[in-house]
């Protein structure tokens, strides 16, 4: 992946430019998951696989890596991911919840219900 910036390189911040950083970073170790995930999945050699399977894993921990980077940087980011995260209800649920449907439906059970984050569209 090339590293593609959609303004101008000087116009940008260099917290802008981190944050582009990160994200390709993301991007490219979910890209190597994808294609560990696949080989894995076609090889019939159980060693090979193990191994792929291991690489595979290795490029989870640093897409991971990456995205807590992110979510300490970006409030919408972090908002959204305690909605979403280690939750069991339906996503789909979970926000229209969020957005201020049924009360209940979908708390986070990371953060224990309350997140104070508002609906996301500007309001409390």
């Amino acid at each position: 992946m090339s590293t593609t910036y959609h303004e101008p390189f000087d116009s940008l911040s260099e917290d802008a430019r981190n944050i582009h950083r990160a994200l390709a970073s993301v991007i490219e170790e979910l890209e190597a998951v994808d294609w560990y995930h696949q080989r894995a999945e076609c090889t019939n050699d159980p060693e090979l696989k193990e191994i792929v399977l291991h690489n595979r894993d290795e490029e989870l921990e640093h897409a991971a890596m990456g995205l807590e980077w992110l979510r300490r940087r970006m409030p919408a980011l972090d908002a959204h991911l305690r909605t979403y995260l280690f939750t069991s209800e339906n996503i789909l649920a979970v926000e229209e919840s969020a957005e201020g449907g049924e009360s209940g439906s979908g708390e986070s059970t990371a953060s224990g219900g309350d997140l104070g984050i508002g609906s996301g569209k500007g309001g409390k």
